[in-house]
């Protein structure tokens, strides 16, 4: 027979595991809402850097297109021979066709962006559909990699049809 003493023992080491085993599944499921959290930060990071690598592809387009410091017309226009254009010290050539495509890096962190102009005759209208592709990555295999995108649209002269 066993004595009331050995029982509380046992007992004793049945709460004591039942106890650690309560705190082990808790601390567990701390150390997985810990990693979750830090994974969608890193997404939200990734994603903003992404959107404003567009937004700076953005500018760019839109300051060749409307502000072309070298002539009164568009950089990107389809009636004049192509020029070179300058964006975050990168020079590429565009013009000279009804779409333009360039892509330039923005540093000191390797984000790239992808610009395409695309320019249409609607009557008497031009229509401008810009369009900018922002990369958290210059690298198209990463897993992780992010792409936001932006397009404008104006019309000169005067409102859009």
């Amino acid at each position: 027979m066993f004595t009331t003493s050995k029982i509380n023992k046992g007992f004793t080491l049945f709460l004591a595991i039942i106890a650690t085993g309560t705190l082990l599944l808790i601390a567990a499921g701390m150390a997985n809402l810990a990693v979750r959290q830090d994974v969608i930060s890193t997404l939200s990071q990734n994603s903003q850097h992404a959107f404003y690598a567009a937004d700076a592809g953005m500018e760019c387009a839109l300051y060749w297109d409307v502000k072309n410091p070298d002539y009164d017309w568009s950089a990107f226009s389809p009636s004049q021979p192509s020029q070179s254009i300058t964006c975050n010290g990168e020079s590429t050539d565009v013009g000279g066709s009804q779409t333009s495509n360039f892509e330039f890096t923005l540093l000191p962190d390797p984000y790239c962006v992808a610009v395409t102009v695309s320019k249409t005759n609607v009557g008497s209208t031009v229509v401008t559909t810009i369009e900018s592709k922002g990369y958290n990555t210059c690298d198209p295999l990463n897993p992780r990699r992010v792409e936001r995108a932006v397009r404008a649209t104006h019309c000169i002269p005067g409102p859009c049809p």
